[in-house]
């Protein structure tokens, strides 16, 4: 038999977690990349690592005051943006899922970050001195906090949606088991891989307390799967979020620092970052907890039995 081309919306996670720029920009463009990495037998986890160069180079460019580096940096940061959307759906084409790349690809995100914070602070600390490097660092913290909580509500979501094969949600209960069962001295690549991934999803885990407690419940009144009905009235009530998940990963934020270099003003990112970006995500979470503490007082009621 023929092999068939996999279609562009078999490489998608969902309609439900996907904005207008990625399903009519990013990801046909990431699709095109695949297919090539595809062809050419180029794994997932090594597009992600070209990104990391790209995104890196961007950062640089961000560093001069010159309307056409500017222009550079921004076209190698949507290039590599192109291949973390490409890195995904070349996964999702080839089944090559792992840890590993789960936690590759965060690195890149905060890499491609870190070079343009450090890249605006090195441009501004003639004027600024060292409070821009202070700025940075809170701003960064709070980046990391931001996109977490937007990739772990997501998953959440398709886990509701397309159950465990849809998604990449973890938990650090698993987690823990999987790092107990590897050594230092036999796999000490996995080990450190799976220590860090812990530690990322502890953090997620700890800002979502009533979630918590509601997959808890989940698994203990019905298992592996949740009734169809809690599944139907949980994406109902998640869709309406998944936006503010969209607006706190890359897209959003990533034309904010456009604009905030092309007019002079790099600082404005940072700016943008800790009142705008923040705002979203207190908001974000504050909200799902509170779905999430009606949903548990629903199941207790026996609403879904």
């Amino acid at each position: 038999m023929e092999n068939q081309q996999p279609s562009l919306e078999s490489t998608l996670k969902s309609t439900d977690t996907e904005e207008p720029i990625d399903i009519y920009f990013y990801r046909p463009i990431g699709y095109r990349w695949a297919l090539l990495f595809q062809k050419l037998g180029v794994s997932p986890n090594a597009v992600t690592i070209a990104s990391i160069f790209l995104g890196v180079g961007a950062g640089i460019c961000f560093y001069f005051d010159n309307i056409w580096i500017s222009l550079l940096g921004i076209f190698l940061l949507v290039w590599a943006n192109s291949y973390d959307s490409a890195d995904g759906q070349l996964a999702r084409m080839t089944k090559q899922f792992s840890a590993l790349g789960r936690v590759l690809d965060g690195f890149a995100g905060n890499l491609w970050f870190a070079s343009i914070y450090i890249a605006i602070c090195l441009r501004l600390y003639p004027e600024w001195g060292g409070w821009i490097w202070g700025l940075a660092i809170v701003t960064g913290y709070f980046h990391s906090k931001q996109a977490a909580m937007a990739d772990y509500y997501r998953n959440v979501h398709l886990l509701f949606l397309k159950g465990k094969s849809g998604s990449e949600l973890d938990n650090t209960t698993e987690l823990t088991q999987k790092y107990s069962e590897l050594s230092w001295s036999k796999n000490f690549g996995a080990k450190l891989v799976v220590f860090f991934y812990r530690n990322y999803t502890k953090g997620q885990e700890g800002s979502s307390p009533r979630l918590q407690e509601l997959l808890a419940l989940i698994k203990e009144k019905f298992g592996e799967v949740a009734p169809e009905p809690f599944r139907r009235d949980f994406r109902e009530k998640s869709l309406p979020l998944m936006k503010y998940t969209n607006i706190l990963s890359f897209n959003t934020r990533a034309i904010a620092l456009c604009i905030s270099i092309l007019i002079g003003l790099p600082w404005a990112y940072f700016v943008f970052e800790l009142t705008v970006l923040n705002v979203l995500l207190v908001y974000m979470i504050t909200k799902h907890e509170s779905i999430c503490k009606a949903f548990i007082a629903d199941i207790e009621s026996g609403k879904y039995n």
